[in-house]
């Protein structure tokens, strides 16, 4: 595959160990771009993570990572300090994504049922299973089977979502959500500018989702951290321009990631995406990662201040089937 970049081309990736964050260093290690990556994992998952970043180490491009609290302003110093080192005289930094996925998904209050009346007294395998004659729970349980392998016509006879109920939304939950998947992309562009690491013609990238204008429950605290994000992103993109920083948001549709199986009812969310998107299928990793490579070429240097979809026209399709 031919290079893209010339040689000293960076990339900062916030969360760069897995979902988009990884596949997306993937996507730019093969179009010749250096990675600094930052990830906050585990011992035990870095066992699953390290084969990865052996195969990045072995694409030709050099890779720094720093398994460290992208949050911590003294843990965003020592990164930078060690990518100053790597940049030299004459390296800069192309691309800063941030796709951190750190956030609360509580509910509000706890759950209470919906009233019910006339036709919809009964829950739908209630319904079903009365006009059978057969057991509502046993036909339940078949249905979730089904469901959990990928039937998705059967998500309104399955179990609905369960939330935790130990504990509900507070405020802090909800500051801290918004500074993890917000407002910390401004720290580390303010550095990054202050430090004088960007290229002249660099990109700031963050990703959003759906759940920016849809309220999905649990979702309260993520989707006030998307809305911060966007207004963030639109600021860089105007105040910044002068330096030479173009920024715009993703919003990819559902995708199959860690910080997707997070999310209580992740399963009706990949049915209702599946059955909604033109092409019948979730938005992956790579189908980003590639927009991302899009948009760090010099010919996307006119795009700045969107928020781009990259869905595969799911968001405009009404069709459920």
């Amino acid at each position: 595959m031919a290079r893209s970049f010339a040689s000293g081309t960076w990339a900062v990736i916030l969360g760069g160990s897995s979902g988009f964050g990884l596949a997306t260093a993937h996507r730019l290690a093969e179009a010749g771009m250096d990675l600094c990556l930052v990830h906050r994992d585990r011992r035990a998952a870095l066992a699953k993570i390290e084969p990865e970043l052996e195969k990045l180490r072995g694409s030709g491009v050099r890779v720094l990572t720093h398994n460290a609290d992208a949050l911590s302003a003294e843990k965003r110093g020592a990164v930078l300090g060690d990518l100053a080192e790597a940049l030299g005289e004459d390296g800069r930094v192309r691309l800063l994504l941030h796709s951190i996925a750190f956030g609360h998904l509580k509910l509000l209050a706890p759950e209470r049922p919906r009233p019910r009346s006339g036709a919809q007294a009964e829950e739908p395998h209630e319904a079903l299973a009365r006009r059978l004659g057969v057991d509502a729970a046993a036909l339940r349980g078949a249905a979730d089977a089904l469901f959990a392998e990928g039937v998705d016509g059967l998500e309104g006879l399955a179990s609905p979502p369960a939330h935790p109920s130990r504990s509900y939304l507070d405020a802090d939950d909800v500051a801290r959500t918004i500074h993890c998947m917000g407002t910390s992309l401004l720290d580390w562009t303010q550095d990054l500018l202050a430090r004088g690491m960007f290229a002249d013609d660099a990109r700031v990238l963050g990703l959003t989702s759906e759940g920016n204008a849809v309220a999905w429950k649990g979702y309260a605290a993520v989707s006030a951290a998307k809305l911060a994000l966007e207004g963030v992103a639109r600021s860089i993109a105007v105040e910044l321009a002068p330096h030479g920083i173009r920024c715009n948001v993703l919003q990819p549709g559902v995708t199959e990631t860690p910080a997707l199986a997070a999310i209580p009812g992740s399963g009706h969310l990949k049915a209702q995406a599946r059955r909604r998107n033109p092409f019948g299928r979730l938005t992956t990793p790579r189908d980003v990662a590639n927009v991302i490579h899009l948009l760090c070429l010099d010919e996307a240097a006119w795009i700045n201040g969107e928020v781009i979809r990259v869905d595969g026209g799911e968001h405009v399709s009404g069709a459920t089937g």
